[in-house]
Order: C-alpha cells, then sequence, then structure tokens
C-alpha cells in the first residue's frame, strides 16, 4: 500500500537516480533544477518545497512536490513529479498523486490544484486527467527550447470545491 511521507536528503540519491537520460530529466524538471545531471547540492532546491516522497513496503516508488503560488493555500502547485522507473505504468504514480490531491484538500485546504506537464510526456498527461485535472481556461501554453527542440508546456487544474 502506497504512502506518503516528507522528503529528507536521504532519498536524494535514489530520486535522482529516477533521471537516467537527458530527455527523461527535462520532462521532469524543465531545466529549472540545472543542466543534466545535476548534483545532490543543486537537488537541495526542493527544500524550499513541499515535498514528499511515496513509499511501498519502506521502498521509495515516488517524489513530488507542492508549493504555493500565492501568498495563502487555496491555490497549490504540484511539481517534479517522477516515479521510479521500474515502477510506471502501474498505477504507482496515480496512487501517489491521489494521495497528494487528498493532502492539499484536508490538511492544508487548498480550493485549486495546478500542475504543468510537456505536451511529448504523454502518461504524465493522461495520468493528470484520469485524476481529474484539466486544460487550464487560459489555453496558454509555453514553449521551452530544450535539447534542440521545441517543446510545448500545458497547464492544467483541478477545482477541490
Amino acid at each position: 500500500m502506497i504512502r506518503l511521507r516528507p522528503y529528507n536528503i536521504n532519498d536524494a540519491e535514489t530520486v535522482l537516480s529516477w533521471c537516467s537520460d537527458e530527455v527523461t530529466f527535462y520532462k521532469w524538471s524543465a531545466g529549472a533544477l540545472g543542466a543534466y545531471p545535476i548534483t545532490k547540492k543543486q537537488f537541495e532546491f526542493v527544500n524550499n518545497l513541499m515535498a514528499f516522497v511515496a513509499v511501498n513496503d519502506d521502498e521509495l516508488v515516488g517524489f513530488f512536490t507542492m508549493r504555493r503560488p500565492t501568498e495563502g493555500f487555496d491555490l497549490l502547485r504540484f511539481g517534479f513529479i517522477i516515479v521510479d522507473p521500474e515502477k510506471r505504468g502501474k498505477k504507482y504514480g496515480r496512487s501517489m498523486l491521489q494521495l497528494g490531491i487528498r493532502y492539499a484538500k484536508e490538511i492544508f485546504g487548498a480550493k485549486k490544484l495546478s500542475v504543468g506537464v510537456f505536451e511529448n510526456n504523454e502518461a504524465a498527461y493522461r495520468c493528470y486527467r484520469s485524476l481529474g485535472f484539466h486544460d487550464s481556461a487560459s489555453g496558454k501554453a509555453e514553449k521551452y527550447t530544450i535539447l534542440g527542440e521545441e517543446w510545448k508546456y500545458l497547464e492544467l487544474e483541478m477545482d477541490l470545491i
């Protein structure tokens, strides 16, 4: 059974090992953490966020953060969502985010959630949509140049009230 616990520095090596190539790294981070590969020291950035790991039978299976884009807790943003590559396609990410959604609503009293995803990360997009996220009403999509290609960044949101 999946459970969440706060991320700690001892988890960094495992989480970073899940990004074994540049494409996976940039789909995960959008380059916000620096250039591939990053160090544990660079990853300390997540200590400024609400960072969580998903654990199944004491084994790390996923990681994500929540942050407050505004002053209060009405809106929370999920980010840096990743699942152990050996666990992908087995609903671990979905289960982890279901717990994150519940936590955001019940503990923080969030009224709305948001998450961003690259258009070329179809599995993540489908996962977020299956949880109830929908394309942002703004319809704006940012474009990033990553690895010499243009990647379209989609904004999704979910109302919790």
